[in-house]
């Protein structure tokens, strides 16, 4: 008998599954509601009698009873890069002739066209047929685990396909994808939120991003959430194409959107472009461009990447949608580093999957160029398809009695005199006490990518610097000793308080590229950031260092350079920054070799095509190894590796005498180290 029960429970198992697959892949079900529900049924049963074989893989398994309290880290096996986007063909032609540049001559280049969708990206881990996490992109390198919540989404499945005829063992994989609503799903729970009076969602993509961030699993499930699989990741399987790595995805019972094409050159890669714009209004789905890959993944692992984004894949986007409206209002606001932007208030409309109520104007020089008024009908369009902004006014419908607009002479916060720089087109607040600077400040501290502290958003950062509890980042993490004025807030409590404290003091954690970043160093964004953590080591290194010495990082160029030696000249910065010291934040980065070796302090500088590394593998290995690596020959260049194809960087170590190496050479003083 209990070989039965068991049995029986695996065959309930296995048709849930299927009917899964059929119903939320191939949207063609095969029996009704009513059945799927009796199996269900039957499945829970049997399992609740017998509690001893339930698996983690079960249907019944999907939706979890334990809240996330966590999002634990996930180190990606391979990082979840960026895309490069380009805007015209004329682009996609030099995307083309970059790839065959970089490739040994005389190789052919075939490419995959895949829709972009608009969603939020995710990383599956499946271990001998069973998923066993999911994580965010998070910073590329290390992503956050979402895993009790993308079991909810019945299009993924818990347990693959065993399939004898695949050539591949696929043991410990990857499966990489974005998560995402179709529009009529979307538009249907933004209509049951509104019945219910509660706050509707944006667009798609943001309330799926958000969904998959709710501590509850429970909530989750009952999100219209969706996916498209679009990558396999594998350290142990040499992969051949991206065309045959969609088919295995497919096979294994992976949702893989079908408008993907295989294309033998540049001209059909166009075609395939615009055939999939002309279809953008058709789809189920928001799309904002198609995605361009090099077929092969040999090439792929020669062509390796920069920082941010592989060099063989790029994004194509798509011409913005528009939409009319009325420009009711014309609004500034005040942003962390003292800039004064312009808003325009408009009549809500919806466009591309979202309403529409308020859009940047960017500058003053921008609202007199396109002679933009209140009152005005205007024309409005997703930069990107992202961020909203007015292209155009229709001045045929313009009022008689409208005036030109006038730049504010005071800040409309705290009321300074605004000035504007010679050579800039923005206005400033020259009060770095304004509140909003305060806030903006504060808010970029506490975000996500810099200090990450959970439970810090703008209502609190607004409340605290009203009650007058901070002034600057440093002041966060004295905020325990006022523990008990916290408490007394209104719908805060003990709980709340001790959660944000916790946060707070888990935030001293992040790596010293992340505090780096967190202190708002104008023009330093996260990958600068990482540059110049990675090359000086410590912020003290990074105070003495003067503007020329930090130009010479690889990247860095003289806006940021300027910009640092301006922030460590203040001197309320570095009593700041000694104050985050005292509190016990990581101000300073384990150095990458403690051992001696050939490359320790030497330059290396690298071009042409390496056929065993990508340039970022070359150059992670010369970091390693106590090396540095510069974009740029110079006198205090000590090497150039060079490879197939090298140009100018080449015949300029010649001419200064520079040793040159190639890759045979750099493989041999590899193995000495």
């Amino acid at each position: 008998m209990p070989d039965k029960i068991e049995k029986r429970i695996e065959e309930l198992r296995e048709k849930i599954r299927e009917n899964d697959y059929k119903y939320y892949v191939l949207s063609e079900p095969s029996i009704s509601d009513f059945e799927y529900d009796m199996l269900v049924k039957e499945l829970e049963k049997l399992e609740a009698e017998n509690p001893h074989l339930i698996t983690p893989d079960s249907p019944t398994q999907r939706v979890g009873k334990d809240l996330t309290k966590e999002f634990k880290p996930v180190t990606h096996k391979v990082p979840m890069l960026s895309l490069a986007n380009t805007y015209s063909e004329e682009e996609l032609f030099d995307f083309d002739r970059k790839v065959r540049n970089g490739l040994p001559s005389g190789e052919k280049v075939e490419y995959v066209v895949e829709p972009k969708i608009d969603g939020a990206s995710v990383s599956l881990n499946y271990v001998n047929g069973i998923l066993k996490t999911a994580a965010t992109r998070g910073d590329g390198t290390v992503g956050e685990e979402i895993t009790a919540n993308v079991k909810t989404i019945k299009s993924v499945p818990l347990k693959l396909k065993k399939l004898k005829s695949l050539k591949y063992k696929l043991n410990d994989f990857e499966a990489r994808g974005e998560i995402f609503m179709k529009v009529k799903d979307f538009l249907k729970l933004n209509k049951e939120r509104e019945e219910l009076g509660e706050k509707l969602f944006a667009n798609p993509r943001n309330s799926s991003a958000g969904t998959l961030k709710l501590q509850d699993p429970k909530v989750v499930a009952k999100r219209p959430l969706n996916i498209f699989l679009y990558m396999l990741v594998s350290n142990e399987e040499e992969f051949e194409t991206q065309f045959n790595n969609l088919k295995i995805l497919k096979e294994l019972g992976f949702n893989v959107n079908k408008e993907y094409t295989l294309c033998k050159n540049i001209d059909e890669v166009l075609d395939a472009c615009r055939h999939l714009e002309e279809k953008r209004e058709t789809l189920e789905y928001e799309i904002d461009g198609a995605v361009i890959k090099v077929n092969s993944i040999r090439q792929q692992k020669i062509l390796g990447s920069i920082a941010k984004s592989p060099r063989w894949a790029v994004a194509f986007k798509f011409k913005a949608k528009q939409a009319f409206t009325t420009l009711n209002k014309i609004t500034w606001q005040v942003g962390r580093t003292g800039a004064v932007t312009p808003v325009a208030e408009l009549e809500p409309v919806f466009l591309s999957g979202s309403t529409i109520s308020r859009a940047t104007l960017h500058n003053f020089d921008e609202i007199t160029r396109k002679d933009i008024r209140e009152g005005d009908k205007v024309v409005l369009e997703k930069g990107g398809d992202v961020i909203p902004k007015v292209v155009a006014v229709v001045l045929g419908d313009r009022k008689k009695n409208s005036k030109p607009v006038k730049p504010p002479d005071n800040c409309p916060v705290c009321g300074s005199k605004l000035y504007k720089p010679e050579n800039e087109v923005a206005y400033y607040c020259d009060n770095t006490e304004c509140p909003a600077q305060i806030k903006g400040r504060l808010e970029h501290f506490a975000a996500r990518g810099a200090m990450d502290i959970e439970g810090l958003g703008e209502a609190l950062i607004d409340l605290f610097v009203e009650k007058d509890f901070l002034h600057t980042y440093a002041d966060i993490y004295d905020l325990k000793n006022r523990k008990d004025d916290l408490v007394a807030i209104d719908r805060l409590g003990e709980k709340s308080v001790t959660n944000l404290l916790t946060s707070i003091e888990e935030s001293k954690k992040q790596p010293f590229e992340k505090v780096l970043f967190a202190l708002g160093i104008r023009y330093v964004g996260a990958g600068a950031a990482r540059k110049l953590a990675d090359h000086f080591l410590s912020i003290d290194n990074l105070m003495q260092a003067s503007e020329e010495d930090i130009s010479k990082v690889h990247e860095i160029g003289p806006s940021i350079s300027n910009s640092v030696r301006d922030f460590f000249s203040n001197e309320k910065n570095l009593k700041i920054i000694k104050r985050l010291k005292d509190h016990g934040l990581n101000f300073s980065s384990r150095k990458k070799s403690t051992v001696n070796s050939f490359f320790t302090n030497k330059t290396f500088v690298l071009t042409g095509t390496l056929l065993k590394f990508s340039r970022d593998e070359a150059s992670e290995k010369i970091i390693s190894l106590g090396g540095k690596v510069s974009s740029s020959v110079s006198k205090k260049t000590d090497y150039v590796l060079a490879g197939e194809n090298a140009g100018s960087k080449l015949d300029k170590a010649k001419s200064l005498g520079i040793n040159v190496l190639n890759e045979e050479e750099f493989l041999e003083l590899l193995k000495e180290k």
